[in-house]
Parts: C-alpha cells; sequence; structure tokens
C-alpha cells in the first residue's frame, strides 16, 4: 500500500491522539499532589525508555528490562528491578520543529538526550497520562520521582502484572 504524505501525517496524528488518550484512561491520579500509578503495558515502557539511560543499574538488568520491552518474558533474569528517576523534562518545538530533548536527573548525575530517544520518552510520558505544557513554541512534559518495579517472574505469567510505576506528574 502507498500513502500520500498527507495521508501519512493523518495516520500518525490518529495514532499519536489514540496513544494519548489510552494513556489518560490507564493513568491513574495523573494530575495534581497525587503521585501517579501506571501498570502494565504502559509501566513496562516507561521502565523499558528509562533504563538504557540509567547509571543505577547493572548491565544485566538493563539487558532484562530491554528483552522483556523487546517482547521477549522468557529471560534468565530472575529478580525484580527497581528503574528509578528523580526528575525528566522534555522539551519538543513546534516552531523549531527539530527540537526534542529531555534531561534526566539521577541523584547527582544528570543527562541530556536528544532526537529518537528524547522522542520516545516524550512519547511514553504522554501514554503514560503525563499532561503537555506549551510555551512560546515549545511543548513540555515533566515528571519526577519515578520508581518502577519490573518483575520477571510475574511477567512470565502472561497475565497483565509484573510492571508497576509510581511518579510526581510535573516538577
Amino acid at each position: 500500500m502507498t500513502f500520500t504524505t498527507g495521508a501519512r501525517s493523518r495516520i500518525w496524528a490518529r495514532i499519536v491522539s489514540a496513544l494519548v488518550l489510552a494513556g489518560a484512561f490507564n493513568a491513574t491520579g495523573a494530575s495534581g499532589a497525587t503521585p501517579a500509578k501506571v501498570s502494565g503495558s504502559t509501566a513496562l515502557a516507561l521502565a523499558g525508555v528509562i533504563a538504557p539511560l540509567s547509571p543505577d543499574l547493572t548491565g544485566a538488568e538493563k539487558k532484562a528490562v530491554a528483552m522483556l520491552f523487546a517482547a521477549n518474558a522468557e529471560i534468565p533474569y530472575k529478580k525484580p528491578i527497581v528503574v528509578t528517576v528523580d526528575k525528566i523534562i522534555c522539551r519538543t518545538g513546534n516552531v523549531d520543529i527539530t527540537l526534542r530533548n529531555c534531561e534526566l536527573t539521577f541523584g547527582k548525575k544528570s543527562r541530556t538526550v536528544n532526537g529518537s530517544t528524547a522522542n520516545e520518552i516524550f512519547a511514553t510520558e504522554a501514554l503514560a497520562g503525563i499532561p503537555s505544557d506549551g510555551a512560546a513554541g515549545s511543548n513540555f512534559e515533566s515528571l519526577s520521582q519515578l520508581s518502577c518495579t519490573i518483575d520477571p517472574n510475574a511477567i512470565r505469567r502472561k497475565d497483565g502484572s509484573g510492571a508497576d510505576c509510581t511518579f510526581q506528574p510535573g516538577n
């Protein structure tokens, strides 16, 4: 099938809208001072995009999360994995449409990512119900105190359990 550029844009807009809407229904308490909670596939996605960037995880833990996120539940790693980040601030541009970056803070260490990695984090935050905020040509999403617990043994059962995250929307 061949699509025109306009048709592709409309298709992507519908997919993104559906993901944002699904995330809004999947998040519990995603606004205000109450910590938000997500579980299941959304929690695994949050952990999956953050784990490779974490200085706190071992190589084996990063590999295990990557395998789970890549639809491989039969992994040798057995212990629960906790993925944490103190703060994430992502920004995309709607005037400078090339702008995509996220700053992640892990304790005293911070890391800035750009391009497709930042886009993955931004989109996954939207899926988790993080509201976007706009300002003069930019869109922002932020959260703090993200803690995701990934239990490979529970995920292996394929009953929807094994991935839970809590976070504070905004900063």
